[in-house]
């Protein structure tokens, strides 16, 4: 499986936009933890540990000195950050579906919000 940071490399040559490309890795990290909500071990693991290392790197870009965002929407995007890594912490302690529902509807919503929908 590749990492996030890969994924990232390899959307990043498909599109231009940058909000775009944000929004199809937070939609392909919702994709495979759905996936996983039917599955256990590895493929539960492997997602889990994807959405992780996606919003570590959300959370380092939004965190930068060069981030040209407003500092409150650094924030919150940071604090949802560290809310979805504990979560993801949680769901990967206790294995349990109905913990992913959360980490899959806020990818699926702020990819919604990336894009404009």
């Amino acid at each position: 499986m590749k990492s996030a940071a890969q994924v990232y490399g390899n959307v990043a040559n498909q599109t231009s936009n940058p909000r775009e490309l944000e929004a199809s890795l937070l939609l392909d990290a919702a994709s495979k933890l759905q996936a996983a909500t039917k599955a256990q071990g590895e493929p539960l693991a492997s997602a889990l540990n994807h959405n992780r290392k996606l919003w570590t790197l959300l959370i380092s870009a939004v965190t930068s000195k060069e981030n040209p965002l407003d500092v409150r929407i650094r924030q919150n995007i940071a604090n949802l950050g560290l809310f979805v890594c504990k979560q993801t912490i949680s769901a990967q302690i206790d294995p349990k579906p109905a913990k992913l529902a959360p980490l899959i509807a806020i990818n699926r919503e702020l990819a919604a919000g990336l894009l404009g929908r």
